[in-house]
């Protein structure tokens, strides 16, 4: 039978979260499938597709087997997309599922995690499944039932 490798994914670094008392970890959500919707609260790609489609997973998949986790990953506009700026974002457009703010990085002015899991940009959406490993890796926008139907394929999946 010829397996196919999927790597781990990588952690997460966050300087800082919102909408969760306790910080989400890959290892603390294993066992769930995890969207996490990479944005900028400035991207319009972000703002009229990429968030919206990961409420709409949110509110159709059930928590206690998909988590969905948001990821500002701020690589332009720095003065602009401050985390004071980021709670106001939250609030006005009602995204109630955990966000971190990706950690500040050195080379080329990438934030850690962005760099860490080779992001082009945003919005990127990224498929972790169960055991943790990197299943899928969408740059731009992902049709509804395309993304529906990987997430139930590694919904099925699991033991």
């Amino acid at each position: 039978m010829n397996q196919t490798y999927h790597p781990p994914a990588p952690p997460w670094e966050v300087e800082q979260w919102f909408n969760t008392d306790q910080a989400p970890t890959l290892e603390s959500l294993r066992g769930k499938v995890i969207v996490l919707e990479a944005f900028q609260m400035l991207c319009p790609g972000c703002v009229m597709h990429g968030l919206p489609q990961a409420a709409r997973v949110r509110h159709t998949f059930p928590p206690s087997k998909v988590a969905v986790i948001g990821l500002h990953t701020v690589f332009e506009h720095h003065d602009a997309m401050t985390p004071v700026s980021l709670r106001a974002f939250l609030h006005e457009y009602r995204i109630a599922f955990p966000v971190g703010v990706d950690m500040p990085g050195s080379r080329d002015g990438l934030p850690r995690t962005m760099l860490a899991y080779g992001m082009q940009g945003t919005p990127t959406l990224i498929l972790i499944d169960a055991q943790g490993r990197l299943r899928q890796h969408h740059f731009g926008q992902v049709a509804d039932l395309a993304l529906g139907a990987e997430i139930a394929e590694l919904l099925y999946e699991q033991p």
